[in-house]
């Protein structure tokens, strides 16, 4: 395949890697170019504001979750029909899974998709010496094709002068926007990135108004001409596989949202039907023959999930029956006896398994890696898989006979060694995973097909 690509890099986290993506992003759209975003590592709040910006659904790129193999067929999926691929990139450009590699930082992705590198640099308290930091950057790793640099929090025209002369001086990189300091126009962080519904148009006008801002102060053409100059890939697709006829329903609201958009078209494409509802607003669950949960944050909404009283003793009736029910981290929260809030509010639960959830101030946020002690839903005892847990909160009062499927030996799980709870035909955990194992998913829904042909 041959598409336009860029990556969007910084020098660390925090240098306005979001705000520039998306500003280029909203450039290329205005131009009337198709543009297919995409994040570097396992985040799901960042993708939200690159859909918010394009119309089409962003995609992660993770090797570690999605293999090099299954992330290279992602990209060649999404990017199918697009005009410009623009890749967001995860913390500083060479930060990854440990400081002896590469592997699973932006610097890896880029040298996979064989993509030129825009490199993002925060000024507000450097002149002479920024020219220093690209210096190093583009000699640190040659094979990585720094192709441009972003200088942001730039104070005024001095200010500029002196980056701009010192850069000029020393790299030869050309400098393709300063982004003058403006306090107004940020993306503020939150609790994981949770936005309510009713802040939501709000939020897209200022996404929006970040990127108008931004776009002025880019040579977004010379950005573009740099994108055109990626070479061609050559990327296999993934085999067919046989097609397993299911109905899956997915919990999909303010509640739970923590979702890759992979997972759903892997599912699909192994011919799963999904039907999407609402625990917080709906009665019961959909008919359906399996039950997806997946992350979020329940905790913000405990109150009228606990109050949905015929969806708590829906998604129980469904547990006890046996219908196979995945969940993930917010997921696994619900399936809890309560959920106690930060200011130490108490609220009752699904009550499937016999633990407590209390949130924590205190961010647990690892890759994992588990082996599977006890076989289950996703995969037959031995295996190993991979994924990542990030959450605010822990399982207190768990009982000491509870079944466990996973025994991490990356990660901390529910109790520092163990996750995957095991109840009836039901399989939650803290962690996430991306079905480009798609051996994951196929387990699932045989599992589902199964119990639909009681």
């Amino acid at each position: 395949m041959l598409i336009p690509r860029l990556i969007i890099a910084g020098v660390t986290s925090g240098v306005g890697k979001t705000s520039i993506s998306i500003a280029l992003m909203n450039s290329l759209r205005e131009k009337g170019y198709k543009v297919q975003g995409f994040k570097v590592g396992p985040d799901y709040i960042d993708p939200s504001y690159h859909t918010a910006i394009t119309g089409r659904q962003s995609r992660n790129l993770d090797p570690w979750l999605m293999g090099e193999k299954g992330l290279l067929a992602s990209f060649n999926d999404a990017s199918k029909d697009a005009d410009f691929a623009v890749i967001e990139g995860v913390m500083g450009l060479f930060d990854g899974l440990s400081g002896s590699s590469n592997f699973a930082s932006t610097a890896h992705i880029a040298k996979l998709l064989k993509s030129p590198v825009v490199l993002v640099m925060d000024a507000a308290k450097a002149a002479r010496s920024i020219a220093a930091v690209a210096l190093g950057f583009t000699k640190f790793d040659t094979g990585i094709k720094i192709e441009g640099l972003i200088l942001n929090n730039i104070a005024g025209e001095k200010h500029a002068k002196y980056c701009m002369d010192a850069i000029k001086q020393k790299v030869r990189v050309p400098v393709l926007g300063t982004i003058r300091r403006n306090k107004e126009i940020e993306l503020q962080e939150r609790h994981l990135g949770l936005v309510p519904t009713s802040e939501k148009k709000e939020l897209e006008k200022k996404i929006l108004s970040v990127a108008n801002y931004m776009q002025e102060q880019i040579d977004v053409d010379k950005a573009a001409s740099i994108a055109k100059k990626a070479p061609k890939l050559h990327i296999k697709g993934n085999s067919k596989r046989k097609s397993i006829k299911t109905t899956i329903a997915v919990a999909l609201d303010e509640s739970f949202n923590f979702y890759y958009a992979d997972n759903f078209d892997i599912l699909r494409s192994l011919g799963a039907e999904l039907k999407f509802f609402s625990p917080v607003n709906d009665e019961t669950i959909p008919d359906a023959d399996g039950l997806f949960l997946g992350g979020g944050f329940p905790e913000v909404l405990a109150d009228k999930l606990e109050k949905n009283s015929g969806m708590l003793r829906s998604v129980k009736n469904a547990a006890s029956d046996g219908m196979p029910i995945y969940a993930e981290c917010g997921g696994l929260m619900y399936l809890t006896k309560s959920i106690t809030e930060f200011d130490g509010k108490k609220h009752g639960m699904v009550d499937l398994f016999d633990a407590d959830t209390v949130m924590d101030k205190k961010l647990t946020l690892n890759y994992t890696e588990a082996k599977i002690t006890d076989r289950c839903l996703i995969a037959e005892t031995g295996k190993t898989i991979r994924g990542h847990e990030f959450h605010y909160s822990k399982i207190d009062n768990v009982r000491k006979d509870v079944r466990f499927a996973y025994k991490l030996s990356k990660g901390k799980g529910v109790n520092g060694g163990m996750d995957g709870l095991m109840e009836y035909n039901t399989l939650a955990s803290y962690m996430h995973l991306h079905f480009a194992n798609r051996n994951l998913a196929e387990n699932f829904l045989l599992n589902c097909q199964q119990y639909s042909k009681r």
